[in-house]
């Protein structure tokens, strides 16, 4: 391999020969990238630089580092893990989620009081620093060893009006719903999907590697009459989890866009 020789930063070069290689299909998905010895010898340049073009191609997604092994070509495969994302009735204010039975809790349920921020006041149409119930679990798909953060947030309103629910907001998701159908609400849900970078305590939590983006969803479930009575929030790894939907007619043509 003759050396670099391209306009810009040494390393920024060196970056863009291994991209090139790995787009190429010469160092495959999976696979081991040369040693720092081997990218020295192939391009002619110094340890730092090999070392700085590789921490902007982890900076990228690209590459990983696993930590006593090297550098690997990360995987650009399909995610292993489609999440259903549906609520079902299976009986009188019996509710079911598709993936309910699949995912085990790893640590929580942890209840406490908070306050709503821009975002979830927003959401469950209240103002900022509203007092609300939060419960927080973290899951582990036991199949696929995929990690999820769950969060509910509960406004007291609800949680007065609603029998049991205050002295029990670490319920189940499912059984929350089935408090509220008991109390006499008609349930529909909402639910918003977004991609965005990890905070440093959800990469830890959900073990990701370098430059991998979450997926955040936002489901609010809703009464007949659009009043919000609770928010969930999940947050996935977006390298082993996509999510999946099914869509049916909403026969009163309003604007309820998640149903069960």
């Amino acid at each position: 391999m003759a050396e670099i020789q391209r306009p810009g930063a040494l390393y920024q070069q060196v970056a863009a020969a291994i991209r090139e290689a790995i787009l190429s299909g010469e160092f495959e998905p999976g696979a081991p990238l040369p040693s720092e010895a081997q990218l020295i010898e192939r391009y002619k340049v110094s340890r730092p630089t090999v070392r700085n073009a590789i921490a902007a191609l982890r900076a990228e997604g690209l590459i990983e580092v696993k930590h006593g092994k090297g550098s690997f070509v990360r995987s650009s495969g399909l995610p292993v893990l489609t999440v259903e994302r549906r609520v079902s009735l299976s009986g009188a204010d019996q509710f079911t989620t598709a993936d309910g039975e699949t995912w085990k809790i790893v640590d929580g349920p942890s209840v406490y009081r908070t306050q709503t921020t821009a975002a979830t006041g927003s959401l469950l149409q209240l103002g900022e620093r509203e007092e609300v119930f939060g419960c927080d679990r973290t899951l582990l798909h036991q199949a696929t060893g995929a990690r999820a953060l769950h969060r509910t947030l509960i406004p007291f309103a609800t949680a007065d009006q609603v029998p049991g629910l205050a002295d029990s907001p670490d319920a189940e998701p499912e059984a929350i719903y089935g408090m509220l159908a008991n109390a006499g609400h008609e349930l529909w849900w909402h639910e918003t999907v977004r991609a965005r970078m990890p905070l440093p305590d959800e990469r830890s939590a959900l073990h990701l590697p370098d430059a991998t983006p979450v997926l955040h969803t936002t489901r609010t479930t809703h009464r007949l009459d659009r009043q919000a009575l609770i928010l969930e929030e999940l947050c996935l790894g977006a390298d082993r989890a996509q999510l999946g939907y099914r869509i049916t007619a909403d026969e009163d043509g309003n604007a309820r866009t998640a149903t069960a």
